[in-house]
């Protein structure tokens, strides 16, 4: 199979038919073999009934009715794990991302040899509450990622199938991808300019939330890509620093008190002096981050269930 679509949808009912008539059409013209994975992420409109409308007139177009609302980083992980496509492109189901785009972007992984392609909506039509924040964001994880990408949430995207089988996305990491992927080893990312429209049906589901969850995942994946498989090159470089300067502390008071005793002179007591206090929680803080980079050392990515969802219907995929 030449294409899989994966596409995440929340409440999105009105844009699903055009949608995938506009997909259909591009599919066609251009002779690729396809599937369309729509991600219903627990809706509460008629949006499964149409995916399922859908599937009955077009065996390519298949449907996953998440149990409840995940979010968009559970319904990409569920759609990567079923998609079978050569290459898969990713976009949003409010036809904002332009399916008239799919040729090129699989184009550039195919004939190119991209690992990942991502779209830049160079020129937005979005409100303003959104496009800063955005705007904002993109500038902060260029600079922690090192990767030199001008719209890394831009939900119009395509990856050759192993980038997707080997990527783990989950919280709020579908905004990250691209790191993601470069943290794992593929490292040719492109950028395409795509066209972006207004949205013609709903209300944007963009948030604040999401907007600071956002930079929270920024820092968890910084934090992992250096110490994730390696917790103690963290926890325990911090907490030697702190038993280093709790012993030193120790050790100066220490001194302090035997040349008292050697020349006979009156000594304060320890427990009178600050720097004793000082010194003590700084060993027993040194202590206590070694013990948790030896727990993460032993916990990590211990967690097997962390991507495990309820799915309560499918339509025209195989179970597994």
């Amino acid at each position: 199979m030449d294409i899989s679509v994966v596409i995440p949808l929340l409440d999105e009912a009105e844009s699903l038919p055009e949608l995938h008539t506009w997909i259909k059409r591009v599919m066609d013209e251009n002779a690729f073999s396809y599937e369309i994975l729509f991600l219903d992420d627990g809706s509460k409109d008629d949006s499964w009934k149409i995916i399922e409308d859908l599937s009955k007139d077009n065996p390519s177009a298949k449907g996953i009715q998440m149990r409840r609302n995940y979010g968009k980083s559970a319904a990409l992980f569920v759609g990567f794990d079923q998609a079978l496509g050569d290459v898969v492109i990713t976009m949003d189901a409010d036809l904002q991302d332009s399916p008239d785009e799919i040729p090129e972007l699989v184009r550039m992984i195919k004939e190119e040899g991209y690992d990942l392609v991502s779209g830049w909506k160079k020129k937005r039509y979005d409100p303003i509450t959104k496009t800063v924040p955005t705007k904002i964001f993109n500038w902060a994880t260029r600079k922690i990622s090192g990767l030199e990408l001008n719209d890394f949430n831009c939900g119009l995207k395509a990856y050759s199938n192993d980038v997707v089988k080997n990527i783990e996305v989950y919280g709020e990491m579908h905004r990250y991808i691209p790191v993601i992927a470069n943290w794992e080893g593929y490292s040719k990312i492109g950028e395409k300019v795509v066209q972006h429209q207004s949205r013609k049906y709903g209300v944007t589901k963009f948030g604040w939330n999401r907007f600071i969850n956002g930079f929270l995942d920024l820092l968890s994946i910084f934090f992992m890509s250096k110490f994730g498989k390696k917790p103690m090159h963290f926890f325990g470089l911090i907490g030697t620093l702190f038993f280093l300067i709790g012993s030193s502390i120790a050790a100066w008071l220490g001194i302090q008190k035997l040349v008292h005793i050697i020349y006979r002179t009156p000594a304060p007591l320890l427990a009178d002096n600050t720097f004793f206090f000082i010194g003590l929680i700084a060993m027993i803080i040194g202590v206590q981050l070694f013990l948790a980079g030896f727990l993460g050392e032993l916990f990590s990515r211990g967690r097997q269930d962390r991507n495990v969802y309820g799915i309560s219907k499918t339509v025209g995929v195989d179970e597994k």
